[in-house]
């Protein structure tokens, strides 16, 4: 039997009517007619910003696709940029059109996840563009809760964010992640890279530092204890669930606005593909968002004095393995010991 085909704004959409993923209860039709009703405001979030998707085909696992395929449509735009940490070029697109947002769907992308950064994009995407030159917008703070918790310890650290950031003269927006935490979104200006991050790693710890019975900037799983952790490592070239983009999570959740002073009143789950196209007159994300903000220089201060979490975890992983090695040497050194004397 044929697939069914149809055209919207000049892309031929294919089996709409396919499960999206299992436990979306949504099909992949839902995935377009959210993607074509949230146009104006997703648009906005990816403009301008290479982009990585999260992708799912039929009997597969989701996977994160950054490079461009190549069987990609010319209508495209794409970029491309030098990864210091791959040691190679990754060919971006640029998602700033409703024709290049529906291929995606109709690719089966389901999240949208462009860079926190403004890079200077070539006119000519052969040519590299280093994303490390490029203009931070904004810090986040990624608040991501323990395993079997509730969604009410997270609200509580959200509080502890707002607070620290009302103490240093800063305010940021709120988000849903889409999955089961809030991402708090603090635009910036005139902050280059290095500061950005600081910036970040001090603001979580003002946040931990007001009840560090239910939060912790830990970043070994290991050593958080059960609380909630303030994820702040998320700066420069790195890229983070957009306002409005579908997850892959049971009910295809969106990772959607929250005003702060309706926080306490909302959960996740209650942002899916289907429930949020009722909300969405005008663009209450960008309603949300403060003016971009000078970070104060205590602020940056304290960041710099703070160590940059992931080559700290590393650091600190490489020493424990170290002395669980000698541990066991001493172990068996032990029972030899024992078996000979």
């Amino acid at each position: 039997m044929a697939k069914k085909t149809e055209t919207r704004a000049g892309v031929e959409l294919t089996n709409l009517d396919a499960p999206l993923f299992g436990g979306a209860d949504a099909t992949k039709r839902d995935l377009i007619d959210y993607l074509e009703a949230a146009q104006g405001s997703i648009l906005r979030e990816l403009t301008g910003r290479p982009l990585s998707v999260v992708r799912v085909r039929p009997g597969q696992q989701p996977f994160m696709q950054k490079n461009l395929p190549d069987h990609a449509p010319d209508f495209i735009r794409r970029t491309t940029v030098w990864s210091d940490a791959g040691n190679r070029e990754i060919h971006y697109s640029l998602c700033e059109d409703l024709r290049t947002l529906l291929w995606f769907g109709n690719q089966r992308a389901v999240e949208y996840h462009p860079t926190l950064m403004l890079p200077e994009i070539a006119d000519d995407p052969s040519e590299r563009t280093e994303i490390l030159a490029g203009q931070v917008t904004h810090l986040v703070l990624d608040i991501d809760p323990p395993e079997g918790s509730g969604f009410d310890v997270v609200i509580a650290t959200a509080r502890l964010v707002e607070r620290a950031l009302a103490e240093a003269g800063l305010s940021g927006a709120l988000k849903t992640s889409g999955s089961k935490g809030v991402h708090v979104i603090v635009p910036v200006a005139d902050v280059e890279l290095p500061d950005a991050a600081a910036a970040t790693r001090a603001l979580a710890a003002r946040a931990e530092r007001l009840d560090p019975s239910i939060a912790t900037t830990a970043y070994i799983k290991a050593d958080r204890g059960g609380k909630v952790f303030i994820d702040a490592t998320r700066s420069g070239g790195a890229s983070l669930a957009c306002a409005y983009s579908p997850r892959v999570r049971p009910g295809a959740t969106v990772s959607f606005p929250v005003a702060w002073g309706d926080l306490d009143g909302v959960v996740p789950a209650d942002f899916t593909i289907r429930s949020v196209l009722p909300m969405l007159d005008g663009d209450p994300w960008a309603a949300s968002l403060p003016s971009p903000q000078q970070v104060p220089g205590d602020v940056l201060e304290e960041g710099h004095g703070i160590p940059v979490a992931r080559v700290a975890a590393m650091h600190e992983g490489k020493r424990r393995k170290r002395a669980a090695e000698r541990a066991a040497a001493q172990h068996a050194g032990d029972r030899d010991g024992t078996a000979t004397g």
